[in-house]
């Protein structure tokens, strides 16, 4: 009987308490769906309480109860698509695709450069030219114009400039400009030939008339640069290669123009001297007049000089034989 009366007062706890409980949460829940009550400012503008945005019914809404009564907590929905699927499958099928037209771009026997079209070449074969530019069989794909042309540039020195255009699906085109060699330089047992601008390159072909110059040691370097970047450090200055060519026609038949690093240009005349004008052209046609007034006078006085220099105008000499 004692645990019966025990069993049913606890019951009747149980009960009252699940019901204060049930009475709490319609409480909260009444309160949660009441509206706020409008708030006036000092400065008399009301505002109203704004209801919060119902959310697209398209998602799944979850609710999470917590140990507080009335108090629920709402979690984001997760949508679950299958747009991140085909993306990826977009991207592999994309590079498989780029993949396999860089294999066919480098592999293809249709687009591997054939033996360059060369123009503007008059001394320089085309064979030289496409032996090194090494780009026949090479993929059109790899080669570009500016590495080719500073190749050529930097093998031939006798090469001005060089355009190199490429094109599909193969050809490559090179448009050369050769120097043109105005002195043949003979120092020591070499010679070289040398261009307006004072670069000195390797013989090669027939290039017409050139002044021979023997030299008894070489010039000093030129102080000013010509030319880009890719051209050869001239070997003798430019003036000096005019001074040159104003003198050459002055030269007596059977001699040759003879360079000196102290008395400059002159030659040997077959008359038993040597003659020697200096590196300045500016006076050069006042220096040969002054040298023809001086060797008649030694004539009229039956004088045979073995040495006669005009380097400067104004105070020619001569020595005699010891």
């Amino acid at each position: 009987m004692r645990d019966r009366a025990e069993r049913t007062r606890a019951e009747a706890v149980r009960s009252r308490r699940r019901e204060q409980s049930q009475k709490r949460v319609s409480k909260s829940s009444i309160m949660a769906t009441r509206p706020l009550p409008p708030i006036t400012s000092r400065d008399g503008t009301t505002y109203a309480g704004r209801q919060r945005p119902t959310m697209p019914t398209t998602r799944r809404k979850f609710n999470s109860s917590l140990s507080m009564p009335g108090i629920e907590v709402r979690m984001p929905a997760i949508q679950i698509t299958s747009t991140g699927v085909r993306s990826r499958l977009f991207s592999f099928f994309l590079s498989l695709l780029l993949g396999t037209a860089l294999y066919l771009a480098v592999t293809l026997p249709e687009f591997q450069a054939a033996p360059a079209q060369v123009s503007g070449n008059q001394r320089i074969s085309a064979q030289d030219i496409n032996a090194v530019l090494g780009a026949s069989g090479q993929s059109i794909f790899t080669l570009t114009s500016g590495e080719l042309e500073t190749r050529l540039r930097l093998n031939f020195p006798d090469l001005e400039a060089a355009s190199v255009t490429i094109g599909l699906p193969n050809t490559v085109s090179v448009r050369v400009t050769e120097r043109q060699p105005v002195l043949l330089w003979q120092q020591g047992d070499g010679y070289t030939w040398i261009d307006a601008n004072g670069v000195a390159f390797r013989p090669r072909g027939t290039p017409g008339n050139l002044i021979p110059v023997a030299a008894f040691a070489a010039p000093p370097a030129p102080t000013t640069v010509t030319g880009d970047a890719l051209s050869p450090s001239a070997y003798i200055s430019p003036d000096l290669v005019k001074a040159i060519q104003t003198i050459a026609p002055t030269v007596p038949q059977g001699s040759t123009v003879e360079y000196d690093p102290k008395y400059g240009l002159g030659w040997a005349d077959s008359r038993g001297w040597k003659v020697f004008f200096g590196t300045n052209v500016g006076d050069m046609a006042l220096k040969l007049e002054v040298y023809k007034s001086l060797v008649d006078s030694l004539a009229q006085k039956g004088i045979q000089p073995a040495f006669i220099s005009v380097q400067y105008a104004s105070a020619p000499y001569y020595r005699m034989n010891p």
